[in-house]
């Protein structure tokens, strides 16, 4: 039987990424909620905090016959597609955010960059990501993995020896 499966985005209310992706668990729908550590300052304390990288937004993968599914999941506002025909997000820019998610290092949102030099990682944590590398102000450089459904993208600093041209 053939696996129709595919990732796609979906559009959730304000502050229900957590929720909505602890009931897509609950229904044996795959979710994939990229999150970064953030440090916020009380009156009286600093906290640690886990956000959505994307806000208002997550990836599920399912079948996009079932997507009646996933749209009941409470919380769920839309699946992300061009008027109402659902369009799957590359399983190549799946791979990469969570890559950049599991590597450790501080993830930045960046504004969406359409063009600009691609490359890939060939070395370090990020081994196997593909991105868009801008040069950061510190002589360091900073890939930009972008999610282009959405048209949001996600930094971090890496070293100049980690890259590798793609093609």
């Amino acid at each position: 039987m053939m696996d129709n499966n595919a990732w796609y985005a979906l559009r959730v209310a304000t502050r229900y990424e957590f929720r909505v992706s602890q009931q897509l668990a609950l229904r044996e729908i795959e979710s994939f909620l990229p999150v970064r550590s953030v440090k916020r300052r009380w009156s009286d304390r600093m906290q640690t905090l886990e956000v959505p990288l994307f806000p208002g937004y997550l990836f599920s993968c399912f079948d996009v016959k079932s997507k009646v599914r996933v749209l009941n999941v409470p919380g769920v506002a839309q699946i992300v597609g061009h008027g109402s025909v659902p369009v799957p997000v590359s399983e190549e820019e799946i791979d990469a955010i969570k890559v950049l998610v599991a590597s450790g290092l501080e993830l930045v949102p960046h504004p969406y960059l359409s063009a600009g030099q691609e490359i890939r990682i060939e070395r370090g944590p990020l081994t196997g990501a593909a991105g868009v590398v801008l040069r950061a102000d510190s002589g360091r450089f900073r890939i930009v993995v972008s999610v282009n459904l959405l048209q949001r993208s996600v930094a971090t600093e890496i070293d100049r020896d980690w890259i590798a041209l793609a093609g």
